[in-house]
């Protein structure tokens, strides 16, 4: 049996890690439900902060899981997003010898021999995989992104314990169903596992900004990649925080060139690339030392949409912009809610005025006023959670997860570099030749000359 063989989902693997994630989720899960057996008032600050350190002490896709859910509005209440967004995903990079055997696991005896040199210390470390620096036999930087052990392990376990999160807040009197939710964290963390369906992305990604000097992708070297080894060029930046105390025309421009590397995927071929992490985006400088543009440099946690979803996106913003509320129903109901009340509605829309706020004032502004990057969203949040609990429980369609994470996300890097923008005419701008058939067409073209299936 191959190193690889071995490492795919080991039985052994998961059980430890399902003893580790249950045993400590489901002691708090079971004092949840002791709490609501003998009718006492939950203190669900005091279940948010169990849960935290439940979670805390443990690495991998599990800390990924908690961080993303503290990002989704509603997902969890308030105090547990709270709770959850002070967890940390860095994770302990492997010694060089964990290195090397995961090295010649993926790249065979005499891996070393196919690199002119490589670094066996980490350049980075995250929490499914690390990067190491190394360089090609013809002189070319390289970015080695090698997955830890046991991860296909790891997920298993962690998304069946994910489960045991959702059942503390369904015994919460919750405003959310959170089933599709769940439904969509699944299927999108499995598929960060597959570097070579991440390597198809970028192609993707590549042909979408052919064209646009200011959004650089890596190139993947096929020959030094495989499932759990992803090898591409190293494209040299400096980190987005760096400019925190730049020009505003400076911070203004960095914050141009990512509304474009998310809007334009989005509006023209349906994809938005999901995880607006800060170190998933680099900024390289023109000779003056002026953001030139910016690098996009992860693409594990990609999300494709139907091109009516992202008719029903345009439809809602035209429906705020002219407060035409059947033109709101429709993008509601086009995105698969049903049955929705008029009272439900208004709620809703509290969150759309709130996330496309920026976009319907035609004048220069923050993204949000009187906010720090991490507060961004949290309190219409709040909003929404107090009056869905008096409506009932709405379904959400799990496209919203890594819709709303993104653009949670991306608001805190606005608000990060205090940049002011017109975000109406950038927007508009970047929907002026939307038609929904060339969206179609233009998709199934992309995805195919990338290799990467169209979801259906």
């Amino acid at each position: 049996m191959s190193d690889n063989d071995k490492e795919a989902n080991r039985l052994t693997a998961r059980a430890r890690r399902y003893a580790r994630v249950g045993a400590n989720v489901g002691g708090v899960a079971a004092r949840a439900a002791a709490t609501r057996l003998f009718g006492a008032e939950a203190d669900s600050n005091k279940q948010a902060a169990e849960l935290a350190r439940a979670l805390g002490g443990l690495k991998g896709p599990i800390m990924k899981v908690a961080q993303l859910l503290s990002t989704i509005p509603e997902a969890l209440p308030p105090e547990y997003a709270a709770e959850l967004s002070k967890l940390q995903s860095q994770a302990p990079p492997m010694g060089p010898a964990f290195t090397r055997r995961r090295m010649k696991a993926e790249l065979g005896e005499g891996w070393e021999e196919k690199f002119a040199s490589f670094e066996i210390n980490s350049a980075a470390s995250a929490s499914l995989g690390q990067v190491h620096k190394a360089i090609s036999h013809d002189g070319e930087t390289l970015a080695c992104k090698l997955q830890y052990p046991d991860m296909q392990s790891a997920v298993a376990a962690d998304l069946n314990q994910l489960d045991l999160v959702f059942a503390i807040h369904k015994r919460m009197n919750p405003a959310i169903d959170t089933r599709e939710v769940s439904k969509e964290l699944h299927a999108r963390l499995r598929e960060e596992l597959d570097y070579k369906l991440e390597a198809g992305h970028m192609a993707l990604y590549r042909a979408i900004f052919a064209d646009d000097p200011r959004i650089r992708v890596p190139d993947v070297l096929p020959e030094l990649s495989t499932k759990r080894l992803l090898t591409m060029s190293w494209l040299q930046g400096r980190p987005v925080l760096d400019y925190k105390s730049a020009p505003q025309a400076a911070r203004n421009a960095i914050a141009t060139f990512m509304f474009r590397a998310w809007w334009y995927p989005f509006s023209h071929y349906g994809v938005i690339h999901g995880d607006p992490h800060l170190g998933n985006y680099a900024v390289f400088d023109d000779e003056a030392g002026m953001p030139a543009g910016l690098n996009l440099l992860d693409y594990g946690c990609m999300r494709t949409f139907a091109p009516k979803f992202v008719q029903g996106v345009i439809d809602l913003y035209t429906g705020l912009r002219t407060d035409n509320r059947d033109l709101m129903v429709h993008a509601y109901e086009t995105w698969g809610f049903s049955g929705l009340k008029s009272d439900v509605i208004d709620v809703l829309n509290i969150w759309a005025q709130f996330i496309y706020g920026p976009m319907l004032e035609d004048r220069e502004r923050v993204i949000a006023e009187g906010m720090s990057p991490g507060e961004y969203g949290r309190r219409e949040a709040f909003k929404v959670h107090k009056a869905l609990r008096e409506k009932g429980p709405v379904a959400v369609p799990r496209e919203f997860v890594f819709m709303d994470r993104a653009a949670i996300g991306l608001g805190g890097v606005f608000l990060h570099l205090n940049a002011r923008l017109n975000y109406c005419r950038l927007f508009n701008d970047t929907i002026e030749d939307f038609d929904l058939a060339e969206v179609g067409e233009r998709q199934a073209r992309a995805f195919a000359a990338a290799g990467v299936p169209l979801p259906e």
